[in-house]
């Protein structure tokens, strides 16, 4: 029986998985990748795709973590970006509902994934839409979920909200504009009371929010947040991956004392993603000072 738990989005990454890019392309379901696409940009190349993604499998094998891969599907080319599908809690998966058509069939593969490495589902979400980009579990008893009424809805956002409460957890829905996609895309944590935000747009309220509990922001801008900048995958123990492309916030997170691994992911963030988008953490350990 695998028993993968994730408290935190900073516990030391143990498991975690990654999707082959084999079908990999872009297509314009973003603001994003609609900007790549009309600067008539050539599609990428496979082996090109394929390096840049062995790198970032290589980085999080560099820091400790088991890379479980899924079999990808040629008609579902955004399975690469394993985050949005199924999120792993301090209960167990739960399985998301995706918005995009284009996504939607990819819950079969994660079902027969989990069921294939005895991995029960605790939660599976019916109601609205709810997607892992929009999901942060900051610590233990604290998350956070963004909604846009895009990727991740209200109904689903309140939903997992419901379950996490029902556990005893203080749970921040947060609102944001479409055009950011996800909300990984404007904040992710770096390190136990440490992350990396675009405070230029984050509401006032929610930067204050953060605040009180103790987190700090090392700040990203639009243009670079835009860029995936802000999207970041912490191993624990003081390490993160950011991508190479992001050299201002990678300097910053080293002046911070963290080891950044920096694999070129530039053909994935074209598209939409990051190092966080394409990882799924399926378990953590939690250090204890």
């Amino acid at each position: 029986m695998s028993n993968w738990r994730v408290a935190s989005e900073t516990g030391v990454l143990t498991e975690v998985l990654v999707c082959p890019p084999d079908h990999y392309r872009w297509i314009p379901t973003n603001s994003i990748v609609r900007r790549t696409l009309s600067e008539a940009r050539q599609g990428p190349a496979l082996p090109h795709l394929q390096a840049q993604h062995a790198e970032l499998v290589a980085a999080l094998e560099q820091g400790g973590a088991r890379v479980h891969r899924l079999t990808p599907a040629p008609h579902l080319p955004y399975m690469v970006y394993t985050r949005d599908s199924v999120v792993v809690t301090h209960r167990g998966p739960v399985l998301c509902q995706l918005e995009r058509p284009q996504r939607r069939g990819e819950y079969a593969t994660l079902i027969d994934f989990h069921a294939g490495h005895d991995s029960a589902f605790w939660r599976k979400s019916d109601a609205g839409t709810l997607e892992g980009g929009d999901i942060h579990i900051i610590r233990p008893g604290l998350a956070l979920i963004g909604h846009s009424g895009g990727r991740t809805d209200e109904e689903g956002a309140e939903q997992l909200a419901g379950w996490l409460r029902g556990e005893g957890w203080e749970v921040r829905l947060e609102a944001f504009d479409e055009h950011f996609l996800h909300l990984d895309v404007l904040f992710c944590m770096a390190a136990p009371g440490l992350a990396v935000a675009c405070v230029e747009v984050l509401d006032d309220d929610f930067l204050a929010w953060l605040k009180r509990h103790g987190i700090r922001c090392l700040p990203v801008s639009y243009r670079d947040a835009m860029q995936l900048g802000c999207n970041i995958i912490a191993l624990g123990r003081d390490r993160v991956v950011s991508a190479a492309g992001s050299t201002a916030l990678n300097a910053a997170l080293r002046a911070e004392g963290l080891t950044v691994l920096d694999p070129d992911l530039s053909l994935f963030t074209l598209g939409g993603g990051g190092p966080h988008c394409l990882t799924c953490p399926l378990a953590r350990e939690e250090e204890h000072p």
